[in-house]
């Protein structure tokens, strides 16, 4: 039948029906260009000024961390093109670089969330837990790429909904239920999170060109032991098609945390005036921006370690790997400095 109509047609009618798929295809591409985009950083104490302005807050400790969480959500939710995690229509099903981008800044949402829930808002560890942040918590814990209802981006959204409630208590001087505690055990604490995420990044973006390992699971302790046993020797590489995923993962990560960090720096600013290690604080910072300069070239480039084309993967875990060398040094100057 639609040969029949086909051959009905004027010339100029089937060049125009021809061309069809090629306008598809071309308005697809146009679409995916203009909605891989990564948002830019922001001045997290500026944020939380204007926010405060806004909603005649006080600001006061533990205010800025709290309003950066919640900038960064909605940052990562009305960026261009919204949230593109969960879509399953083109042009957004075809785009991967972006989603990984927004997983690397939800991982470190929901670290943030859940330290806020379990130590900057609790005096000890037998004080009752806040209720708003022990309901956000589970909300930014969500499935990241769920599309059936409830929608995933409605779970986030009564996420930083909680987290406001409980900011809004916390610059309240009549509310003294509501704490953030800027200590220095509850500081290393989340810097503990951070420095395992970082570590297997680094890990991961390493072995993008494969490496020979030595098994090294159960060094440091004689009596240690593991459920099955593991080769000596381990070859570890990152898939060709995971490369630009565990890239743009470590970019989001490294996007979260240089603003969860500078807002950190105001919090806690006493506490890193009295351990000398305000600079140690921001040389973490200052590696980690290294890493959201833009991507000159058309992808992820994979060259071998010294070959003639660049590895993007190299590099960035040449910045994560400084960074969570820095939070080694930061935490052991905190715990005995």
């Amino acid at each position: 039948m639609f040969a029949d109509m086909f051959s009905q047609m004027s010339d100029k009618a089937r060049v125009l029906w021809m061309g069809v798929p090629t306008l598809l295809v071309v308005v697809t591409l146009v679409a995916m260009f203009f909605l891989n985009h990564e948002p830019p950083t922001f001045n997290p104490v500026a944020r939380a000024t204007l926010h405060a302005q806004a909603h005649g807050h006080q600001v006061v400790t533990g205010y800025t961390t709290t309003t950066t969480l919640i900038e960064t959500v909605e940052g990562m939710l009305d960026k261009r093109g919204g949230y593109l995690s969960n879509d399953i229509m083109p042009p957004w099903i075809f785009l991967d670089n972006v989603p990984n981008w927004e997983y690397g800044v939800l991982v470190q949402v929901r670290d943030l969330a859940r330290t806020l829930r379990n130590d900057f808002s609790r005096s000890q560890t037998q004080s009752t837990e806040d209720p708003d942040l022990s309901q956000a918590d589970p909300l930014f814990h969500y499935d990241s790429a769920r599309w059936i209802p409830p929608d995933t981006e409605g779970r986030y959204v009564k996420g930083m909904e909680a987290v406001e409630r409980y900011l809004v208590r916390l610059s309240s001087p009549t509310s003294p239920d509501a704490q953030f505690f800027a200590r220095a055990d509850n500081l290393t604490d989340w810097l503990a999170i951070v420095e395992k995420r970082l570590g297997s990044l680094s890990q991961r973006l390493s072995a993008s060109v494969g490496q020979v390992r030595l098994n090294t699971d159960l060094s440091g302790e004689t009596e240690a032991r593991q459920s099955t046993d593991s080769p000596d020797v381990v070859v570890v590489k990152t898939p060709w098609t995971e490369i630009d995923d565990v890239f743009y993962e470590a970019r989001g990560t490294a996007w979260a945390l240089v603003h969860f960090l500078h807002a950190m720096e105001v919090d806690f600013e006493d506490v890193l005036r009295k351990k000398n290690a305000t600079v140690s604080f921001r040389q973490i910072i200052r590696e980690l921006e290294a890493t959201q300069e833009p991507l000159r070239a058309p992808m992820v480039l994979n060259g071998s370690q010294f070959g003639m084309f660049a590895n993007h993967s190299l590099i960035m875990a040449n910045y994560i790997s400084r960074a969570n060398a820095a939070i080694i040094d930061l935490r052991k100057l905190l715990q005995e400095g």
